[in-house]
């Protein structure tokens, strides 16, 4: 039976997985048979490996693929250059042995074993490397995963300067049809990790790689395919094309957080009794408990974020900013921080605007900073201290919330000027809330709506969907059009009541709480 897997490679054979036929053939046609030298660079967990090694099986009847990860030299190998090109050897050597299809018997892989047989260096490690691409009857196809792994050696510096120049010299002696490298890292970005006098002694590795420009998030209808596979072998009833658009709004189809969902749902979810059969589990309630398990077990790909975070103070910083506040900042890759996000696959382009990735990061990422936060926060330890006020028969009471919100921020925030509330007032809203719903509830961010002026922010408690638009007041004209959309985000989540926390900064305002009757709906309003 098939499993929906997190952990390495997938193989479509034993795991559920998005088809990815288009995608080898596109970046067949695009990159290897034009004979380029590129690199695949992507966040963690983002299927770098299952492409290579599905588009290594992909291209065996056209080339000879020699494919091996760096993450199989130890730390020894780095020592120096003699360690290293043994290294690389054995590598190349175990890239021979696994090649069994093609023109490659096993007089001819012999015959290339021999030709890598003995001591050398670096420079006759290529040139031998040449000899085995003439003699190959098919062109010769390199790949390497993992490869940032190593970017801090000056060993590795030198093999990458080599392997530029050797590759740039193909028309005048055999050499590899195409290099495909793999790693979070861009090659241009390995640079960052190097101290500033090696990286002005060594430019030439860096402005060869061709832009490797795919998609490798998954849409709606991979994950609808995905979803496909899965319903066919257990018959839940679900409706798959719902189910995907509702993983592509919480993952933006990130890979790894695509498969821990479904992961989670088809493995975890059972075992709770509020769920009593597949069809239950398969919608979106099930989806929602899903994100609230994973952003509690805190996997590899959250800690290698907030590690990302220690090393670069400016990148979490926009980032908090952009949540926070609703700031506004242009997209710009030449800028550093924007730059890294990227790369690590933590922000993206959003209508000319860098916004974070996904819904999930979000999440965790406010979960993250409200954490740090809470430790000196007044407006966390007033709302812990009398959380369970707030509950009524298993139901948010998100007008008292707001009410003791409006109470207590008054009391300690009251006296500020109007800089301070407006940055920072929504982030003291979510500290007040966190500790209410904390291990029962959860929430995000709406991003279409987030911005300096408002902010929709999304709660969930025990299958119940509560909206809250938070905003700084800008007038009648504005306050009317931020009550539409509120309306229309109530019809969405089928609520007959929202919720509007105003910060206004008019003298003549009044503090407190007031209800609205549009249509046939209600807005309860706190006003601060």
């Amino acid at each position: 039976m098939k499993y929906f897997n997190t952990e390495g490679q997938c193989n479509p054979d034993i795991h559920y997985m998005v088809n990815l036929d288009q995608r080898l053939k596109t970046i067949k046609e695009r990159y290897i048979e034009r004979g380029t030298y590129f690199i695949i660079n992507r966040g963690r967990q983002y299927g770098k490996t299952t492409t290579l090694l599905l588009l290594a099986d992909y291209l065996k009847t056209d080339y000879l693929v020699l494919f091996f990860d760096f993450q199989d030299l130890t730390t020894s190998v780095f020592q120096d250059e003699s360690s290293f090109v043994k290294g690389i050897i054995r590598c190349f050597k175990g890239a021979l042995e696994d090649y069994a299809v093609g023109s490659l018997d096993a007089k001819r892989k012999e015959e290339f074993l021999q030709v890598l047989d003995g001591q050398y260096d670096m420079t006759e490690m290529f040139t031998r490397f040449s000899q085995i691409c003439g003699m190959s009857k098919q062109p010769v196809i390199l790949m390497i995963d993992e490869v940032d792994s190593a970017s801090n050696n000056q060993v590795f510096i030198d093999f990458l300067a080599l392997l530029r120049r050797y590759y740039l010299s193909r028309a005048k002696k055999p050499a590899f049809h195409s290099v495909v490298l793999a790693g979070v890292y861009d090659i241009k970005n390995l640079k960052l990790k190097m101290r500033p006098s090696e990286e002005q002694r060594y430019n030439s590795p860096w402005n060869i790689a061709a832009k490797f420009a795919m998609d490798m998030d998954f849409s709606a209808e991979q994950i609808a395919g995905m979803l496909r596979g899965y319903e066919s072998d257990h018959q839940t009833g679900m409706p798959i094309e719902e189910l995907a658009a509702e993983l592509y709004r919480y993952t933006s189809g990130y890979p790894y957080l695509v498969s821990a969902i479904c992961k989670t749902m088809d493995e975890e979810l059972p075992e709770m009794q509020k769920f009593s059969d597949k069809r239950s589990i398969w919608a979106k309630e099930g989806i929602v408990e899903a994100v609230k398990i994973i952003l509690k077990s805190k996997p590899p790909l959250f800690d290698s974020m907030t590690k990302q975070f220690d090393m670069y103070p400016d990148l979490r910083n926009m980032i908090e900013q952009i949540l926070y506040q609703g700031r506004k900042i242009p997209f710009s890759p030449a800028e550093k921080s924007i730059d890294l996000g990227l790369m690590f696959g933590f922000l993206k382009d959003e209508n000319g605007y860098v916004a974070v990735a996904n819904r999930i990061f979000e999440m965790y990422l406010l979960d993250l900073f409200i954490a740090e936060e809470a430790v000196t926060s007044d407006m966390y330890f007033y709302s812990q201290g009398s959380k369970n006020q707030f509950i009524t028969g298993n139901r948010l009471d998100m007008e008292l919330v707001l009410a003791k919100f409006v109470e207590h921020f008054t009391d300690i925030y009251g006296d500020n000027d109007e800089k301070f509330i407006e940055a920072y007032g929504r982030k003291f809203f979510l500290l007040y809330l966190k500790p209410i719903i904390n291990g029962t509830g959860n929430y995000y961010v709406e991003a279409q709506t987030r911005d300096a002026k408002r902010t929709d922010v999304i709660v969930d408690y025990l299958g119940e969907q509560l909206v809250v638009e938070l905003k700084i007041w800008h007038g009648n004209e504005y306050n009317e059009r931020g009550e539409k959309q509120l309306l229309e985000y109530l019809d969405y989540f089928r609520q007959e009541k929202g919720y509007m926390l105003s910060f206004n900064f008019n003298k003549k305002k009044t503090v407190g709480m007031k209800r609205i009757r549009i249509e046939d709906r209600t807005i309860v309003e706190a006003v601060v």
